[in-house]
């Protein structure tokens, strides 16, 4: 042991004397950092409230994106930009307002993505695997969502004029972009060969059947497509794969009954790139693009030549919804974020995390902020640590240059459960050849699970553009849905709308 030790003193000492004989860097300075705290400093002073109406909203939700994984995701943009990664600033970081939101749902300590969303977008907060539906209904329990329903800020949104839009990496029928427009006792309902038998007695309906029912929704952009076809259905792009094709018992063709339900509008259904591309949107009134028979890929495993990127569909719907004179609202999820966890995928978790920060960015680019509230935060987190000492700049995806007291090394990235606990007879595995920075590797867990869990943690909540200052603080998640309603003036709370003409009154008394 005390060899170890030794050389581990010794691995330490000559790692610090390069970096200490190497040439000096700009960050040696103090006034490197005195300075760039005095632009910070009054770049605060200079900011003044944006109090107008927010004719747009756009709701970016990274799910599973806690804060570690914003943290990791960060260094990661930048460590691809060839930097050291530490001092990075996304696009995500550039917003002014930031707050935090609790997490816990009606019923357990550490949420879903389904009562989460309830919150965020409905304005209330409910139990565990229940979408659009409040607290007094049962997981499961079809006759218990009867009355209990609640609608979204998607929905109050369209009720006021607007034009409304959902773009996901998951199916369109998975909790986040489904909560938008669903009622269910079920997240898992997402067609109706997964109602149980109460469910059909009892006159409950399935996820994407609601797709079509509940709201006018403009843009549908996801995956999904086996949900909405009959059962046997072959998959346009996989037509050999059996568990591609349709899934729907009653035999209903959703794409086909979307398409005429938009007769006489200019609606568009595609699934594949070419044809997305395609589409103009200077000209369209309706895209559902449908682009896997259920999630989409992975942004690392994603063929460029059939599956557009979340910063395209982004820009896409963005395009076609800005087209209604009264503005949109648009819910853009980064939904494999929290798939990659699960499965103790920090890499690929971690380049779902930047790919949504490029769509944010490009957002931004889209739009005005005087008029458009655009807002970034998370469901839930997962039991991802940052830790070891590494170096400034060693790969967030590499080793910690610490070892354990069981002689061997392990990553800065590590799980708290998941699939990633590898104990043999007492003992971690070696990982001195593994390379761990390649987007299959499962990073070591604590405790063994299948599944990595959610972890509990408050989420950050980041918000620019008009009212955005409603969202600093520490708040409840279902207060988030009620802020972007009131910043917009939908929903039953129209104060800030009555507010306009008397301030505009006292501006113009006032003068130039």
């Amino acid at each position: 042991m005390e060899t170890y030790r030794l050389i581990t003193s010794l691995s330490l000492i000559l790692q610090l004397l390069s970096r200490v004989s190497s040439p000096a860097t700009v960050e040696e300075s103090p006034e490197f950092w005195r300075s760039q705290a005095q632009r910070t400093l009054q770049a605060a002073l200079d900011r003044t409230p944006n109090t107008n109406v927010a004719k747009n909203i756009v709701l970016f939700l990274g799910d599973g994106m806690g804060i570690t994984t914003y943290t990791a995701a960060r260094i990661l943009k930048g460590q691809l930009q060839n930097q050291s990664g530490e001092e990075t600033v996304t696009n995500m970081d550039t917003f002014p307002y930031v707050g935090l939101a609790k997490t816990y749902s009606v019923d357990f300590q550490i949420p879903d993505s389904a009562a989460t969303a309830t919150a965020y977008l409905c304005g209330v907060k409910t139990n565990l695997n229940t979408i659009g539906v409040s607290a007094a209904a049962r997981n499961g329990v079809c006759r218990s969502q009867k009355g209990n329903e609640v609608t979204s800020i998607l929905r109050w949104a369209k009720d006021a004029g607007k034009a409304v839009g959902i773009v996901t990496t998951t199916r369109v029928q998975h909790a986040t972009p489904a909560t938008s427009y669903a009622h269910s006792a079920s997240r898992k309902w997402y067609s109706d060969a997964d109602l149980p038998a109460s469910a059909r007695t009892n006159n409950c309906t399935d996820i994407a059947s609601q797709l079509l029912s509940n709201t006018d929704i403009d843009v549908i952009i996801g995956g999904g497509r086996k949900y909405m076809t009959p059962r046997g259905t072959r998959d346009p792009e996989y037509p050999r794969d059996y568990s591609s094709r349709g899934r729907r018992k009653d035999g209903r063709h959703l794409i086909q009954e979307w398409q005429s339900l938009k007769a006489g509008k200019v609606a568009h259904y595609v699934w594949n790139k070419t044809d997305f591309d395609a589409v103009d949107p200077e000209t369209t009134d309706y895209l559902m693009a449908l682009f896997e028979p259920g999630d989409m890929h992975f942004d690392l495993e994603r063929d460029p030549l059939m599956d557009p990127s979340i910063a395209e569909t982004t820009e896409k719907a963005i395009r076609i919804l800005s087209r209604n004179p009264n503005g949109f609202f648009l819910l853009v999820e980064g939904g494999r974020i929290d798939q990659a966890h699960h499965a103790g995928r920090g890499s690929m978790a971690l380049h779902e995390a930047v790919a949504l920060d490029r769509a944010v960015g490009k957002a931004l680019e889209l739009t005005n902020e005087e008029e458009t509230l655009t807002v970034v935060t998370a469901d839930h987190s997962h039991p991802l640590v940052i830790n070891g000492y590494p170096f400034r700049g060693n790969s967030i995806l590499g080793k910690s240059p610490l070892w354990a007291s069981d002689m061997m090394p392990f990553t800065t990235l590590m799980y708290g459960n998941g699939p990633g606990n590898k104990m043999e007879g007492g003992k971690r595995p070696d990982i001195r050849k593994v390379d761990t920075k390649t987007s299959g590797y499962v990073q070591l867990a604590a405790v063994p699970l299948k599944s990595a869990t959610h972890g509990g943690e408050d989420v950050v909540i980041l918000a620019r553009g008009p009212m955005a200052h409603l969202l600093q603080g520490v708040h409840e998640q279902s207060y988030i849905a009620h802020a972007m309603a009131y910043a917009a003036c939908v929903g039953t709370d129209r104060r800030h709308c009555a507010a306009r003409p008397a301030v505009a009154a006292a501006r113009n008394q006032a003068g130039p």
